[in-house]
């Protein structure tokens, strides 16, 4: 390595300063062992320590290491490993800007929170996991020596990133630490400075760690110095690298030995130092570092969204889940037997005024218009039989003769025949859906000119949808600011129910729900319509309740008709609107308007 640089693994622990030896002899003549005091953030750097030391097992898959935490290494590396101790050290200040107190490593996932230290951890715990060799030491501080401890570092990451790859981004983050900490600006750009660059760069590279984007610049700026042949070379090296045992010392030995010979060096000399332009390598690497933290940047903003669209999504649907239930909370409390007005957001205050007056016998007008409603809802409601071809290669069916002569040519040629002459067409008729359909009649003061076209509409709707089918289903509720069951689900109307439209407010949202709740109207598997009778003048924030619920049955498939009795009506969108004066004679335009709406929500 550059003769400016540490090794992140020590083989030898530094020697013991002189502190340190007046404790030891402090301790040997009997002085009580020093216990440091746990106040201050030297007290957290302690706690912080024993929280890595008990995350680290997982990372380095051993329970020997003990780490320190401490301002600054004894290696003066970001981050230093002691094999011959089982010690690991790591930079306080990797953690910064958080403050000491914050950290809690001992909780899975607060690594979240300083991905660069806890990436020098990971770091130095694939050395703890996989460096299992290390140089004679008649050969330490040689080139041999530099070579191979620049080959380890790449090595021990691509074993480590084998274990466990979901720890890349934390080495991805790390990497400006720990590669710029081994070159800097004062770094010459000689060949032997310029492959370590490769070494450290590119071998990540290869290794998975970097992307080939990001480490374009060093490519450029090693090939400019080295040229395409040697770097080639010095390539085959690093990759064969990856592939050696952890325990291979000669192995790793040999390639650091081949890597001296490629560069022209001595392997038991010392390392070449000096040649090029200062700073050339540095410059190169700064650009991978900007390079490879805008893409984690960029990764992380789409990881951001794409948790905000989860979170987004889970609110939605528990906000779903929670409509869900206050709508059948507020169908059970209207279509209860013999419920009385029901008002939403006021449970103790269910027993408003009635709107209904009475009840009367349909006329012959409105039976007759039932009638003919029925017969166009079953019309809108009719699915076509579905017709399915199959193909054999025997009968019944209709012959294919082109099919049967290459049948015969294929026997006739000793293959095995595969085409199918006959063809058999199937039509099976597909069940007619039972209908449910949902009546929300408008009884506030704006409709009194309009209550018996009202009542007589909200008669032969739910009349017609019984006529249809046995399984059908109507239900008609009356709403104003309190909502009043008029039909319950499953009840066929024998009489015309009269209103008088006198109330204040419009709580139609409420009234959707409860429909929707009591016949399922957002569930498949059956003809939905929701008819609304009604002018649409309502207050802008009663507006936006109901057209919510009408969007939400429009996107489950219900169509939602409009029937007003009045000009100028402001329907809410997602509606087919209907103008009407007297609904009996109005038959086929109900039966066309819900035939469209039917047809169109399949």
């Amino acid at each position: 390595m550059p003769a400016q640089t540490q090794a992140h693994v020590q083989h030898q622990p530094p020697a013991v300063s002189e502190s340190a030896w007046a404790q030891a002899r402090w301790e040997d003549d009997g002085g009580p062992p020093f216990e440091p005091s746990p106040a201050g953030q030297a007290g957290q750097w302690l706690r912080i320590s024993a929280a890595l030391t008990t995350r680290l097992p997982e990372l380095a898959g051993r329970e020997d290491v003990i780490v320190t935490c401490e301002l600054g290494t004894r290696s003066g590396a970001p981050a230093t490993f002691y094999p011959a101790t089982a010690a690991l050290e790591i930079d306080a200040a990797l953690f910064a800007p958080l403050h000491p107190a914050t950290l809690n490593p001992a909780r899975p996932g607060d690594e979240e929170r300083y991905p660069v230290a806890w990436g020098a951890l990971v770091h130095e715990a694939a050395h703890a996991a996989h460096s299992r060799w290390s140089t004679p030491a008649q050969l330490r501080g040689t080139a041999l020596d530099s070579a191979a401890a620049l080959l380890e570092e790449a090595r021990a990451e691509y074993a480590h990133l084998g274990r466990r790859p979901a720890d890349r981004r934390f080495l991805r983050a790390c990497a400006h630490t720990l590669i710029l900490a081994d070159i800097n600006a004062s770094t010459p750009s000689g060949r032997w400075q310029a492959a370590f660059a490769a070494g450290l760069i590119l071998a990540r590279r290869d290794a998975g760690i970097l992307d080939p984007d990001e480490t374009e610049p060093v490519t450029q700026t090693v090939t400019g110095i080295l040229g395409p042949d040697l770097l080639e070379t010095l390539t085959a090296i690093w990759t064969a690298a990856h592939a050696t045992d952890d325990d291979d010392g000669p192995g790793m030995l040999e390639h650091a030995r081949a890597w001296c010979q490629a560069l022209g060096t001595e392997p038991c000399g010392a390392e070449p130092a000096g040649g090029g332009r200062p700073g050339e390598l540095a410059e190169a690497i700064g650009k991978v570092v900007e390079r490879v933290r805008a893409n984690e940047a960029a990764q992380a903003a789409a990881q951001a969204r794409a948790t905000a669209a989860r979170t987004a999504r889970a609110r939605a649907k528990a906000a779903e889940a929670a409509q869900a239930r206050q709508a059948a909370q507020t169908a059970e409390r209207v279509f209860a037997p013999g419920a009385r007005p029901f008002t939403p957001g006021k449970p103790d205050r269910g027993t408003g005024r009635s709107p209904v007056t009475g009840t009367r016998p349909p006329t012959g007008a409105e039976k007759s218009a039932a009638g003919q409603l029925a017969r166009a809802l079953r019309t809108a409601a009719y699915r076509e039989r579905t017709t399915t071809v199959t193909s054999s290669a025997a009968p019944p069916g209709r012959l294919n003769m082109r099919q049967a002569l290459a049948r015969d040519a294929q026997r006739a040629a000793g293959a095995t025949p595969t085409a199918t002459p006959w063809t058999r067409t199937e039509h099976r008729p597909t069940p007619t859906p039972p209908l449910r359909v949902g009546i929300a009649v408008d009884v506030s003061g704006s409709m009194g000119a309009a209550a018996d076209p009202i009542s007589s509409a909200a008669w032969i709707m739910a009349k017609a949808t019984a006529l249809t089918d046995p399984d059908s289903r109507t239900a008609t509720v009356a709403y104003n600011r309190a909502l009043t069951a008029i039909t319950a689900p499953g009840r066929t109307p024998t009489q015309v129910t009269r209103f008088r439209a006198k109330g204040v407010g419009h709580s139609l949202a409420e009234a959707i729900d409860a429909l929707s709740a009591g016949l399922a109207l957002s569930q498949p598997g059956t003809g939905r319509l929701l008819v609304i009778a009604s002018d649409g003048y309502y207050a802008p924030e009663e507006a936006a309740r109901a057209s919510g619920r009408v969007t939400a049955l429009n996107k489950a498939g219900c169509a939602v008709l409009w029937l007003a009795f009045a000009p100028d009506p402001c329907p809410l969108p997602g509606t087919t609107l209907l103008e009407l004066t007297d609904p009996a004679r109005a038959t086929a335009a109900i039966a066309k308007a819900a035939t469209t709406a039917l047809t169109t929500a399949r």
